[in-house]
């Protein structure tokens, strides 16, 4: 195949698709908004699945490399009731099939994997215009442009190559995250990071929630999820990090001193994080030369599958270009027959197991 792939996007979805098309011998640019790798913190931790991600690194050859920055350990999970009573405790006996590793650290043997200049940084897509014979062409917001005739859209929820192909945007899904991190807990938050434990802790009633992770350095990394309006969080000053605190911390009073400590004994300023989807079941009618994949395809509310569909999604895209070089359309065709039914299935499955965890009150 001598068509080169343009993606949109440098996330795992995007990286891993260069990578399976880098050992297929297939050329392919990704331009990316972001100035370079360190332009931002890349989140925390994600568990890694041995039914999707892990596939992904492997058509990727990257388990190698995979291993060697997975926290031993951190497949721990414990759930506690508000009130702490430990519900489920769960050690990591190493059979969990879904180890923790940093994102960052994940994103960092992608980039690594592919040939110097694969990557464009600081090009910020801003529009698409098709053109004449199955050609597309990109402008960036520093004015430059490019065109191709095999277009990926691994640009996320707001994608910008998404109108080519669906009318649909995403909406709000009704709840709302807001992101804490206790440093060196072990130390300062000792009865915290007992209750967090060695890896994840989830306690959780009707519309509240807690998710914690243990990171490295005995870092808790925490998202508060509250089932409010947009307007309600919007009411809250997130720049006075005392008041904002305060606040939120107001919705989980009654629960124990150890969990309520995640929200007021932050060391970072508290940080919203709504939440989005797109329609369940989103697809479309296929459009030549352009496809989608990971959030700009099937946004979902976090359920653990996000980053390895995206992943899947991109190592299923290049082998099904690497078997069709010579018809781009029959494999778009095949790797969307197959990605829009598990872009479903996979996040629902995982829904249904957070549920699980919901104590009424």
């Amino acid at each position: 195949m001598t068509t080169s792939v343009t993606i949109i996007g440098a996330g795992l979805g995007g990286l891993t698709l260069a990578r399976v098309l880098h050992l297929h011998g297939i050329p392919a640019t990704i331009y990316e908004a972001e100035p370079s790798p360190m332009a931002r913190a890349q989140g925390g931790l994600l568990d890694i699945h041995d039914y999707n991600g892990q596939l992904a690194l492997e058509a990727a050859d990257l388990m190698n490399e995979f291993r060697g920055i997975i926290l031993e350990g951190h497949q721990a999970m414990r759930v506690l009731d508000p009130d702490g009573t430990v519900l489920l405790d769960k050690a990591d006996d190493g059979t969990g099939g879904r180890p923790e590793v940093h994102r960052a650290d994940l994103r960092q043997i992608l980039l690594d994997s592919l040939p110097a200049g694969t990557v464009r940084w600081a090009h910020k897509l801003s529009s698409v215009r098709p053109l004449e014979k199955g050609r597309y062409e990109l402008t960036f917001a520093d004015g430059s442009t490019a065109v191709t005739s095999l277009l990926v859209g691994a640009d996320g929820a707001w994608s910008r190559v998404r109108p080519l192909l669906s009318s649909a945007t995403p909406e709000y899904a009704g709840k709302s995250a807001v992101e804490t991190y206790l440093l060196d807990a072990d130390t300062n938050h000792p009865a915290t990071a007992k209750a967090v434990g060695g890896g994840s802790m989830i306690s959780a009633t009707r519309g509240k929630e807690l998710f914690a992770h243990r990171e490295k350095h005995a870092t808790l990394h925490t998202y508060a999820v509250l089932a409010k309006p947009l307007d309600w969080f919007a009411a809250i000053d997130f720049t006075d990090t005392t008041a904002a605190t305060a606040r939120i911390a107001r919705e989980f009073d009654g629960w124990a001193p150890e969990l309520t400590a995640l929200i007021t004994a932050s060391d970072t300023a508290p940080l919203l994080r709504p939440q989005y989807t797109l329609p369940i079941g989103h697809r479309w009618d296929r459009v030549p030369g352009v496809t989608l994949l990971g959030d700009a395809a099937h946004l979902a509310p976090p359920s653990g599958e996000g980053a390895n569909l995206a992943m899947l999604d991109g190592a299923d895209l290049g082998k099904a270009l690497a078997a069709h070089p010579d018809d781009v359309e029959t494999a778009l065709t095949e790797y969307e027959q197959a990605m829009f039914p598990r872009s479903v299935e996979m996040p629902l499955e995982a829904v249904e197991f957070f549920e699980s965890f919901h104590q009424p009150r």
